[in-house]
């Protein structure tokens, strides 16, 4: 009889486990580092397994079709038009505010709320909004606290400190009625107000939900900006603000976690030919560079089904038993704070070091690591050769994810889903770049058609997940 109720609570559990949400996530534009801000936000609502998340950075395209939107159930807003203005259009914009009225959700973050002044419809929508008289001190630590702790919301939530740019004087250009769960002391020694300003708050409009923050300030080139928007603290009051807006209730815990399953493929992966180069759970298919095998006691092993080195046994860089020639590798990784790392490839096997003839996928502590000062050594960045096109790296123990592609001469590196390396072995910009770097006097390097792939010993933790490829031959 237990066994029979066991598993009929199992069902159960399973037949009302919530659908997705449909959500789409519009970017594109805004004076802030979209590029890195919408991938974590994207990836942010996605670990929960309670959000479908679309991107589009191109909204007055998307907003455009009509008969498209009707499929989402929320907006989530990283967009700003100031300094530059981009309205949406009228076709656009006309979809996007009768969505809302009809009940589609917002969570709108951060410099949102600087957009479209005049558009009086957006601005009542928001409610607080970055206009002329508001400011903001220096980019430093404060205590959210919150206001209303009965709100679906925050109901359970513990108040936390993030570092962060605290909006001071937000104008409420449309004396929009809204809800204040949150708020922040934006203390006169900041740079800021002297008295506690606005954090997070709900409003409606028509049957729309929204919930608004001013919190996930994140600069271009601001390594010390990109931890507003890791924080648990954030990431919490995000999804669970979304999933309000969205639904008019939280299932979500009061704490946010990673809930996906990590080293497998989907059908379709199957169906595009990638095949798993990690199992999560053992170290086969890997072995040590010029060695049949990985050393005893070894500092590489599996943690949490994830491929990891530790420091202070035997260590060296570890390499693919096969070898590729033009391939597509993904891959997730992190670092410890401070941390080295890379991802060598078309490494082969007759000189002393994978790096004499493989390039390198810089891994790296921007925030930290000295080889920050040189954009050709950053996150993402063929090593010593090319420096990225966007600045999309995340934080020391964050994960970030890796594309590399190789057909021919033809290299790209993709950094949390955008290109930020593109290099023809045969241009006579590499040629040019190869010349300035260290690698002339290492005359194989780069030279190979077909090698092994290589994780790099560099004497910090690392963390590998979800390492694919699939052939381009």
């Amino acid at each position: 009889m237990f066994i029979i109720e066991a598993a009929a609570a199992v069902l159960a559990a399973v037949s009302v486990a919530p659908e997705p949400i449909p959500t789409l996530l519009i970017t594109g534009h805004n004076n802030h580092n979209w590029q890195y801000t919408s991938r974590v936000h994207a990836d942010t609502l996605r670990a929960t397994g309670r959000f479908d998340v679309t991107i589009t950075d191109d909204p007055a395209r998307t907003l455009a079709d009509g008969a498209a939107l009707g499929a989402y159930r929320l907006f989530v807003l990283d967009y700003n038009d100031i300094h530059e203005p981009r309205r949406w259009g009228d076709a656009a914009e006309r979809n996007f505010i009768a969505a809302v009225e009809g009940g589609v959700g917002v969570a709108a973050i951060h410099a949102a709320n600087n957009s479209f002044p005049g558009w009086k419809d957006y601005e009542r929508m928001l409610g607080l909004m970055w206009r002329d008289g508001t400011g903001h001190g220096r980019v430093h630590e404060f205590g959210v606290e919150f206001v209303d702790r009965d709100h679906p919301i925050t109901k359970g939530m513990a108040e936390f400190t993030t570092r962060d740019e605290l909006y001071h004087d937000l104008v409420n250009s449309q004396n929009a009625r809204y809800s204040l769960l949150a708020r922040a002391m934006s203390t006169s020694e900041s740079g800021g107000s002297g008295k506690h300003e606005p954090m997070a708050f709900t409003l409606s409009f028509g049957k729309g939900r929204v919930f608004a923050t001013p919190l996930g300030h994140v600069w271009v080139n601001a390594e010390d900006t990109k931890s507003s928007i890791t924080t648990p603290g954030f990431r919490t009051l995000l999804v669970r603000g979304a999933e309000w807006a969205a639904t008019g209730a939280v299932t979500l815990p009061a704490e946010w976690r990673d809930t996906r399953t990590h080293n497998t493929l989907s059908p379709e992966e199957k169906a595009a030919g990638w095949r798993l180069l990690f199992d999560g759970e053992s170290t086969a298919g890997w072995r040590a560079y010029r060695k049949p095998a990985l050393p005893d006691n070894s500092g590489w092993s599996v943690t949490h089904s994830e491929l990891a080195y530790a420091p202070g046994r035997a260590g060296g860089d570890i390499m693919t038993a096969d070898q590729f020639g033009d391939f597509e590798l993904s891959t997730e990784f992190k670092v410890s704070p401070g941390g080295n790392s890379g991802i060598i490839y078309r490494v082969t096997e007759d000189h002393d070091y994978p790096w004499q003839t493989g390039p390198e996928f810089q891994i790296l502590d921007d925030l930290r690591h000295g080889d920050k000062a040189k954009a050709t050594t950053r996150t993402g960045s063929f090593y010593d050769v090319s420096g990225c096109a966007f600045d999309t790296g995340r934080p020391a123990g964050e994960w970030n994810h890796a594309r590399i592609v190789c057909r021919g001469g033809r290299i790209e590196h993709w950094l949390n889903g955008f290109k930020v390396v593109d290099v023809d072995l045969a241009s006579e910009e590499y040629k040019a770049a190869h010349a300035r770097s260290k690698w002339t006097r290492m005359p194989a390097f780069a030279t190979r058609a077909r090698g092994h792939i290589a994780l790099q010993d560099h004497g910090d933790p690392v963390w590998f997940r979800n390492i694919k490829v699939r052939s381009l031959d």
